[in-house]
């Protein structure tokens, strides 16, 4: 059986989708996947070994600029792949506007959420066939309840399973040497309201450098690095990262021995390869979108305002929308949690 799935972004997203194709590989022999996505996080569905093709979108450049996108070959191009190839099923698992217009732009019979489970409506109206399932659910959960209707085998009872070995795959060497032993510290994220404090992120780093470990601090853009450079000013082991590909990202957190994340799709990865990790909450809710797997643990913010969702803190005491329920959660805190995940001396 060939299945064309069809999920776009964003990276924490297209990793929730991983457990329910190794469902569809062990309940289908020889099942294989092409997936759409885009070009961003084009390096992701290649992790899963049941994933052969990727067809990549430039969505957000097209949007800008659908009449030189068309012109210059760009959409054509884009309608030929997603065509080109015949699929027993197609299904779209983002079931929002923009995965929705994909559906639509393929030819064949696209299997996606009914008007009650869509992401965004009316995105049910690109979709022949369309299911049901239980909303209030982990995404993860979500999306292995619409594979298994979909491709009709029974819905394992057992715990999600990425499966994912990045020793099996062939990531990039680094041109710089890690050190032998290091943490993770993924400080920056979308939204400023998931943002920890950076005096706090100062005092984790302290902490983590008296137990000998160096700390290595991702950025994906000038002002992250800022941000990451600052926090590394605090020791001459943490270092700040320059910006790097999402397979060279997966290089640093397969070989680490921990990681703290702001709640971001790096978060995500680290659960995908059961790197030991405390993940830190306060806008969004962990039930829904949190770090899944082994491993994996969460500290929320104890505000009654929390989840709000929010991308700037309507709070009176916050400072240019920064979080206030961040500011409640101690680096010692952090740090007594991921000690108590990291392995024995």
């Amino acid at each position: 059986m060939k299945v064309l799935i069809i999920k776009l972004t964003s990276m924490g997203d297209l990793m929730h989708a991983l457990p329910a194709i190794t469902d569809a590989a062990r309940a289908i022999p020889n099942i294989e996947f092409d997936w759409v996505v885009d070009q961003t996080f084009a390096d992701v569905p290649l992790w899963h070994p049941n994933v052969k093709r990727v067809i990549k979108t430039a969505h957000r450049q097209w949007r800008k600029e659908p009449i030189s996108a068309w012109k210059d070959g760009r959409l054509p191009n884009f309608y030929k792949q997603l065509n080109e190839q015949d699929y027993d099923v197609v299904i779209d698992l983002q079931s929002n506007l923009k995965s929705a217009v994909v559906s639509w732009l393929h030819k064949g019979k696209v299997h996606g959420l009914d008007k009650n489970c869509v992401r965004e409506t009316p995105a049910h109206w690109a979709y022949k066939y369309r299911y049901t399932v239980n909303i209030k659910q982990h995404s993860i959960e979500k999306i292995r309840e619409l594979m298994a209707q979909v491709l009709k085998y029974n819905l394992p009872d057992t715990p999600a399973d990425y499966g994912v070995d990045l020793s099996e795959y062939e990531l990039p060497k680094l041109d710089f040497e890690l050190p032998d032993k290091y943490l993770l510290f993924v400080h920056n994220a979308s939204w400023i309201t998931k943002l920890w404090p950076l005096s706090s992120w100062q005092l984790l780093v302290d902490k983590a450098v008296t137990q000998d470990y160096s700390v290595l601090l991702p950025c994906g853009n000038d002002e992250e690095f800022q941000r990451a450079q600052q926090i590394a000013s605090v020791s001459p082991k943490a270092y700040a990262l320059p910006r790097l590909s999402l397979n060279e990202m997966a290089t640093i957190t397969h070989k680490a021995a921990g990681a703290v994340c702001s709640d971001t799709g790096l978060a995500h990865l680290a659960a995908v390869v059961g790197l030991p990790t405390v993940t830190i909450y306060g806008a969004t809710d962990t039930k829904l979108i949190g770090t899944y797997g082994q491993n994996q643990q969460h500290i929320i913010s104890d505000f009654d305002c929390a989840p709000c969702y929010k991308r700037q803190c309507p709070l009176e005491k916050s400072v240019k929308g920064e979080p206030v329920c961040m500011e409640n959660i101690s680096a010692q805190q952090v740090w007594d949690r991921l000690e108590s995940l990291l392995p024995a001396k």
